[in-house]
């Protein structure tokens, strides 16, 4: 955590820590005559990096996608079981291409031939530092499927094969919940011809 010429993070309490963490910041920021404003308090969820992965086979044209129930959905009036891509967060000492290689195992039962990052945002910076970035993944989805995740963190997830025309049909029904898996498989749709050739994307460049 940095400060900048903009805002200043004073002092951080640690409200709870289990499952996430739940910690109250005071700051202050620049106002537009340059002087800083009063010091205020926010409560923020920082759960720390995740890391998700779009997995594709270009011979075959297909995407392999997971579905795993989820008990915020449900809260928030939406069915449990999402449609997702693969992803996790990062433990100590992990970089972000080994997170990705790990949750595609764990999650999807493959192997990356090659990673890409393609995006790297927070989804929800009104009250969350939860950072999350995307990768791209060449794979051999041939056979891809079943059930997968670790039985110790209760997870039952199962990976499925999906065709372009499939994921744009369910994106245009607001079939997809989950906002990671929106924005990747939008940015999917938009560089589809390109992937199809087998070529591989752009990498994002640093932040």
């Amino acid at each position: 955590m940095q400060n900048d010429e903009s805002l200043e993070i004073l002092e951080v309490e640690t409200l709870y820590e289990g499952f996430n963490r739940l910690v109250r910041a005071t700051a202050r920021h620049r106002r537009l005559d340059g002087s800083w404003s009063r010091p205020y308090q926010r409560e923020v969820y920082l759960p720390g990096l995740a890391v998700a992965v779009l997995p594709y086979d270009a011979a075959l044209d297909r995407l392999v996608l997971i579905e795993q129930q989820r008990v915020p959905a449900r809260m928030a009036g939406l069915p449990a079981s999402l449609i997702e891509i693969v992803a996790g967060l990062t433990e100590a000492g992990e970089a972000p291409e080994e997170v990705a290689g790990r949750e595609l195992q764990e999650e999807a039962g493959l192997a990356a031939k090659a990673l890409v990052r393609i995006a790297d945002f927070l989804p929800s910076p009104g009250s969350s530092a939860h950072r999350l970035q995307i990768y791209f993944a060449a794979v051999d989805a041939a056979g891809a499927g079943g059930w997968h995740g670790l039985e110790e963190e209760d997870e039952q997830v199962r990976a499925f094969q999906a065709a372009p025309e499939e994921v744009e049909a369910w994106l245009k029904a607001g079939r997809i919940h989950n906002g990671v898996a929106l924005i990747a498989l939008q940015w999917f749709l938009l560089h589809h011809k390109t992937l199809r050739s087998g070529a591989l994307p752009e990498p994002l460049p640093a932040p």
